[in-house]
């Protein structure tokens, strides 16, 4: 067994633990005051989902790297085009004020989840064609912030500040490990910083969360009431927890406690213990992930996309977790592979497939060996031209004769 193959293999268990913990829980958050059988329906969907999930991650697995290089442009004008598709009214639904969400018969699909996907593989493949403009301000920046600008907006105007901002991040993670010069990082955050604020003046609501969290820690009474009961949840756990599904807080008082809010329901019933378990399950699935990114060729496509897809889907779960335990303002940001499933889980699931694809020392080899036997065969052809060259240059021997020989 190679490294990569024993690599592959823990991280693969670390990520089906993670989802089996989430099968318990979504159905023991699901659960009612009133036992129905709605609980079954959510194990249910879930289930379907997580189906639908596991076998485009296997069909993402099975796509060589190079084909994902081929792939790039066409899979962000998909995702665009779903974007827009979001924004018409009669195709959109919207749901808390919020227009997210494309229905496709019984599934229900947000195509913003897409973009932690698309502009990855996009921005890498940029890279990779302008490393040596990348320095350039106009051929190395202009082109590399085409892509954000155009599919962001569409994730703000939904609204959607808070995948706007993670895919903003994703971006920045990207051009990091790509090589992108520092200089023009603190230029874009300058145009950046202001861009945001401005959004939080203009919609009040998002404004409201960030102060109620700030006022959270000085008053706890005056905490958003989704924060306070998810306070609640995790004080009550204790450390080994009331017992699955012994939690009180899911009980109509915990708000989204199978989405959203699913670690406080973690921390209430299976208490320190298995909030910490969650905890390092997502620190190896991590370590196992920059294992296995780190052989590959640095600053290479495959590299720069499953480095950036590791990062996004860890970063994504601490965040979730932070909102629960009061670190960051309150965003409805789920937690990966471990809340009730839509789109997310079924992102989730692809992205790890798309990591496991890129991280394939074989295809990677294949890939720079075609590049190294094109600068080879060029490199040759070359090498003939000069001698030929040179053979042309050099005078014509004497004869014999004429050096003395009779």
């Amino acid at each position: 067994m190679t490294n990569y193959e024993r690599d592959r293999g823990l991280f693969l268990s670390l990520a089906g633990a993670l989802v089996c913990f989430g099968i318990i829980m979504v159905y023991s958050a699901s659960i009612t005051s009133w036992p129905t059988e709605f609980e079954q329906i959510y194990l249910s969907r879930h289930l379907v989902r997580l189906a639908i999930g596991v076998s485009l991650a296997y069909i993402c697995f099975l796509i060589p790297p190079r084909i994902w290089f081929k792939l790039a442009p066409a899979f962000f004008a998909l995702t665009l085009l779903l974007l827009t598709l979001v924004l018409l009214p009669g195709l959109g639904k919207t749901v808390n004020g919020a227009q997210r969400w494309l229905q496709l018969g019984p599934l229900r699909f947000q195509p913003s989840d897409l973009g932690k996907i698309a502009l990855p593989l996009l921005l890498a493949r940029m890279i990779c064609l302008r490393k040596e403009r990348l320095s350039h301000w106009i051929y190395g920046t202009i082109p590399l912030l085409i892509p954000p600008a155009i599919l962001v907006p569409l994730v703000v105007i939904e609204p959607d500040l808070g995948t706007s901002l993670f895919l903003l991040l994703g971006c920045a993670i990207t051009l990091y490990v790509g090589g992108w010069p520092l200089k023009y990082f603190i230029g874009s955050a300058l145009v950046t910083v202001p861009a945001v604020g401005s959004l939080l003046v203009l919609r009040p609501y998002q404004l409201k969360r960030i102060t109620g969290f700030v006022d959270s820690w000085n008053d706890f009474g005056a905490a958003p009431y989704q924060l306070k009961q998810s306070l609640i949840s995790l004080g009550s756990g204790g450390t080994w927890g009331t017992g699955l599904g012994k939690g009180w807080q899911k009980l109509s008082f915990l708000p989204e406690a199978n989405t959203d809010f699913v670690f406080a329901v973690i921390g209430e019933e299976l208490g320190l213990m298995g909030t910490l378990t969650v905890v390092l399950l997502w620190a190896g699935l991590f370590l196992v992930g920059f294992k296995l990114t780190r052989r590959l060729k640095a600053r290479s496509f495959e590299q720069i996309v499953s480095f950036t897809l590791i990062c996004q889907l860890v970063l994504q779960a601490g965040i979730n977790m932070a909102v629960v335990t009061s670190l960051v303002p309150p965003k409805g940001i789920p937690l990966p592979l471990l809340s009730y499933g839509g789109t997310n889980l079924i992102v989730s699931l692809m992205t790890l497939g798309i990591i496991v694809s890129l991280a394939r020392p074989d295809e990677a080899l294949h890939v720079r060996l075609g590049q190294m036997e094109t600068e080879t065969g060029s490199e040759t052809k070359t090498n003939k031209k000069a001698a030929v060259s040179n053979s042309s240059k050099a005078k014509p021997e004497e004869p014999l004769s004429r050096r003395g020989v009779a």
